[in-house]
């Protein structure tokens, strides 16, 4: 009897010590891939003429790659995303309704107000989801203005500290030039933009339906740089942001099985549109890594549909 429980005791440690090997050279090849990534976006950033800053998490395993993670850069309409989670968070503390209703003032309308600016002014009603809308899908400002004199500056930056995210701050409303004279910018890092997404995602911010709502909001601006060059039919929550020699996107990439948090921030550029290319860039090499790992063996062998083993 002693015997059969030894040996049985050495077939399940050579099972286990079979498991860890396997397991241990499938992480070194995937780590050779993250390494390649890493050169890719090495190299987009030696080629632009700007500052950049990458942040981008596996949401499978936790695993990060970071460029300059820790700059704090301007932000444009990629702050929106802070000002859309926050009226979700109060309609959680029951301080808001989402379909709570706000009629349009002709006092509310900003330039780059591509809907707002088509409504009738004390006539029109909308929901404040309605609002939150429109700040993402067309990054209405006048929308995004009422929101935040809605919740309250002080509120979107009291949800941002509970999350530990000091550096990004949301100092002034949208198109409000005398406040960006004075240096009072919408601010952030790549490491905190992408840890707020992160959070959101794991559900450490938002309940599952107000995460569900949130990232469906999230989902509905296709005109930007992270899906510019991936498949139209993938799944990509993100928000852009630009502004004079600035451009930013940042987003999660719903990669079946191996979902990511995606982040780009450019600063300095000489040329707006290199900026813009430099995001693609780097958004396509992340895809063409994850895709692969979503759809690998664990030694790295792909089989798409439609093809046989061999």
């Amino acid at each position: 009897m002693k015997e059969l429980l030894r040996h049985l005791l050495c077939c399940m440690l050579l099972t286990a010590a079979c498991a860890a090997q396997t397991t241990a050279t499938s992480s070194s090849k995937q780590k050779v891939l993250w390494q390649k990534l890493e050169a890719s976006i090495n190299d987009i950033d030696q080629h632009l003429d700007g500052v950049m800053g990458v942040a981008i998490e596996d949401l499978a395993t936790g695993d990060q790659f970071f460029l300059h993670e820790d700059e704090v850069f301007a932000q444009a309409s990629s702050i929106k995303i802070t000002v859309l989670a926050n009226p979700y968070v109060q309609a959680q503390q029951g301080k808001l309704k989402l379909t709570d209703l706000y009629t349009v003032q002709a006092s509310d309308l900003v330039p780059d107000s591509d809907i707002m600016n088509g409504l009738t002014p004390s006539v029109t009603r909308v929901t404040l989801r309605d609002l939150a809308t429109m700040m993402i899908a067309v990054s209405d400002n006048a929308a995004t203005n009422v929101l935040i004199d809605r919740v309250g500056m002080a509120n979107v930056n009291a949800m941002l500290d509970s999350l530990g995210l000091t550096h990004t701050r949301l100092r002034r409303k949208m198109m409000d030039l005398e406040a960006a004279k004075q240096g009072r910018e919408n601010i952030s890092t790549p490491r905190e933009m992408m840890a707020l997404l992160e959070a959101i995602y794991r559900g450490k911010l938002l309940n599952k339906e107000s995460t569900g709502d949130f990232f469906k909001v999230l989902s509905t601006n296709k005109d930007s740089w992270i899906p510019r060059d991936l498949p139209a039919d993938l799944k990509i929550a993100n928000k852009p942001g630009s502004l004079e020699a600035v451009r930013n996107d940042s987003g999660i990439v719903s990669v079946e099985g191996r979902p990511y948090v995606i982040r780009v921030m450019t600063a300095f550029l000489r040329n707006e549109r290199d900026g813009e290319e430099a995001i693609s860039k780097v958004s396509l090499a992340a895809w063409r890594m994850f895709d692969r790992l979503a759809r690998a063996t664990e030694y790295g062998r792909v089989v798409s549909p439609g093809n046989g083993a061999r």
